[in-house]
Order: C-alpha cells, then sequence, then structure tokens
C-alpha cells in the first residue's frame, strides 16, 4: 500500500486532510522543553513528566512505528447567529465545543481507515492517537503537508483555514512522507494584536517558533484547564467567554472564507448560553445539559466560576441576585469569583475588553 491509496481511503472515511509524516523526532520537539521551562503549561501536569518525555518521539508510543498519518476533520459550522455575543446577557463558547464531544467521532473514523488500510495492505502495527496521547500532533500534521503552524501557534491549511481537528495513525507501514507546509502568515499579526491577555508571546529563537502560546495568559486555559482560581488582573480581560475563546482563530485572514461541515455532531446547540440560565444550574443539572458536550471538561464549579467573571464583566447589575445567591452558596472557588463580579458590577465598571470580532 502506498500514501496515495491511504489518503484516498481516508477521504472515503469522511477526513478532509491527509497526509504522511515520519515517525521521527521533529524539528519542533527541541523547542517543547523550553516551552514547558518558561512555564508556559500552567498546571497542566499531563504535558510534563514522563508524557512530556515521549512526546518527543512517535516511536514512544508504538516502538515499531515507520510512518505517522495525519488526518484532519473540519469542525466549522454555520454560525446560526450573527454579529457579537451580548456581553450584558450572554456567555461565549468555543467554537469546538458548539457542538458534541469529538474524541469518539475521530476515533473511529480512525479505527475505520484502519481496517480499510488492513482489507489491502494486511496485518500491521498501529495505535490512534487523538489529543489524549503524548503526541506533538500540530509539529507531525505540518510535516504531513496539512498545514503550517501559524503565528497564533494552532495549524492554518491554506484552502480550509485552521478550524480543524486532528487524529493520528501510526503504523510499521513504511509510506512516503509528504512534505512539510510552507509558513505562510507572512508579516501579518493580527492573532497577537487581538488576544486581550497577550498570551501569544515572541520566543526569542533564531531558529524554530517565533511565537508561542503561554497557557497561563489564555483565556481558554484559564476558563477549560485551571481548576483554580482565574488571576484576578486577568478577569476583566475574559469579557464574556465561559468556555474558551479563539478570537486568535477568528480574526485569522486564512478564516475568511473557511470551510464548514455538514457532519450533525458538530452542529450548534451552545453557543452563547444565557448567563442567568447557566447560573442557577445545580450540580446534576449541568451534568445532564452538558452530557456528551466538550464543555464537561470545565467540570461544575468551573463553568460558575467563569459565569460569575462573565457576569462581573457584563456591566448588567440585573445579575446581582444570582452573584449573591452564588456568593451564599457552599464552593469557595465560586464564592471568590462572585464576590469580585459583585464588587465590580457595584463599582459600575466597563463592560470587560474581550470583545469578539463577527463570525
Amino acid at each position: 500500500m502506498n500514501a496515495l491509496r491511504v489518503k484516498e481511503l481516508a477521504r472515503e472515511c469522511g477526513f478532509d486532510l491527509a497526509g504522511v509524516a515520519a515517525a521521527e523526532p521533529t524539528p519542533e520537539a527541541s523547542f517543547y522543553p523550553e516551552w514547558l521551562a518558561r512555564g508556559y503549561a500552567g498546571e497542566m501536569a499531563y504535558l510534563k513528566g514522563r508524557r512530556g518525555e515521549m512526546r518527543a518521539d512517535a516511536r514512544s508510543l508504538l516502538p515499531t512505528a515507520k510512518s505517522l498519518i495525519c488526518l484532519g476533520l473540519v469542525y466549522n459550522t454555520a454560525n446560526p447567529f450573527t454579529g457579537d455575543a451580548d456581553p450584558e446577557k450572554q456567555g461565549w463558547v468555543s467554537r469546538y465545543a458548539w457542538g458534541e464531544d469529538y474524541h469518539p467521532l475521530i476515533r473511529d473514523r480512525l479505527l475505520g481507515l484502519v481496517d480499510a488500510m488492513q482489507r489491502e495492505a494486511g496485518t500491521f502495527d498501529f495505535k490512534v492517537a487523538v489529543d489524549t496521547s503524548p503526541l506533538l500532533e500540530r509539529a507531525y500534521a505540518h510535516h504531513a503537508g496539512l498545514g503550517w503552524i501559524g503565528k497564533n501557534t494552532c495549524l492554518i491549511n491554506q484552502q480550509i483555514g485552521s478550524w480543524v481537528l486532528l487524529g493520528e495513525i501510526l503504523t510499521s507501514l513504511d509510506l512516503e512522507p509528504d512534505q512539510p507546509a510552507p509558513f505562510r502568515c507572512g508579516t501579518c499579526t493580527r492573532c497577537i494584536e487581538s488576544c486581550p491577555t497577550e498570551a501569544l508571546v515572541p520566543t526569542g529563537l533564531e531558529a524554530g517558533p517565533a511565537y508561542a502560546l503561554n497557557s497561563e495568559r489564555c483565556i481558554s486555559y484559564w476558563t477549560i484547564e485551571l481548576r483554580g482560581p482565574i488571576p484576578e488582573e486577568g478577569r476583566e480581560q475574559m469579557g464574556a467567554h465561559v468556555f474558551g475563546c479563539d478570537i486568535c482563530q477568528d480574526v485569522c485572514p486564512w478564516n475568511g472564507r473557511a470551510a464548514t461541515t455538514a457532519e450533525p455532531a458538530f452542529q450548534p446547540s451552545t453557543i452563547m448560553p444565557a448567563l442567568e440560565d447557566i447560573a442557577a444550574l445545580t450540580e446534576e443539572e449541568f451534568n445532564a445539559r452538558f452530557a456528551g458536550s466538550p464543555i464537561e471538561r470545565s467540570r461544575y464549579r468551573g463553568f460558575l466560576r467563569n459565569t460569575a467573571v462573565a457576569m462581573g464583566n457584563s456591566g448588567n447589575r440585573k445579575f446581582l441576585g444570582a452573584l449573591n445567591r452564588m456568593v451564599a452558596g457552599p464552593d469557595p472557588l465560586i464564592r471568590e469569583h462572585a464576590a469580585w463580579a459583585i464588587e465590580r458590577l457595584e463599582r459600575g465598571a466597563d463592560i470587560g475588553s474581550a470583545t469578539r470580532p463577527e463570525v
């Protein structure tokens, strides 16, 4: 079996992008220890230690691997809303969480592709990965020709943009690798200038990535991965975000005509939830409402923490009642952020600065 046939089968299995990279360390892997040393991973322990070391070489996951088949799936959908979210009433959810959790869908398609390949090529060693495996998947996707890693640190494909989810098949098949995609950000710095928390930072490297994501300044990290308090100095910049962000992708010119998908699992069900409604959720109601959604990852207390901050940034005093109920609740994390929000509303502060571009 050759790489061209693998790509044909990948299309038949529903993938939008497919390419092959050699199963060996990428040049980007040499920067990863430095990224960790600078503290850019924040409190994400799964990126560090032994699992962090494993990311340098795909063969740590499959010793017999010779090739990585890198796959991409568009998750962008037509937005049923137009213009900005109303930060006085609504929260904002990252685009990848508008629909269902993508992990089972991509994993099933990866296994389907493996089955199709084995029907033609016979048995071979393999391992499938979505984004839970210790693998520098954007770096491998770049070297498989799927796109380049932009200044916003996202993988960008020239034809379809950056709203793409990645998956990989490590295989013992020796497939011809593709050429890395050329870097096409040019002199554009819209993502860097638009980030309200300045999370995209220069690396200062003569060779290697020019910019890196400092998770400790990132709204997506704060609202999804961080389990403790959101840094007080960053709360005003969060604006209406209750789960994720996407500003650095929304402003990217390569997403001006981004591809969309009709995949039912990705169709919007949660985009701009009413803050008053989600603030009133019990833990049981949260679990029921967001079962099978990426929003589950923030967990109940994290989601209410985020909601309290969004209310404080809204400039809307009608939320004081809901916030006072949060302050009277049992969870100290939620109480702290609700108290901050009350103080912000009572002093009549301006609406938070993380304004959204039109999407």
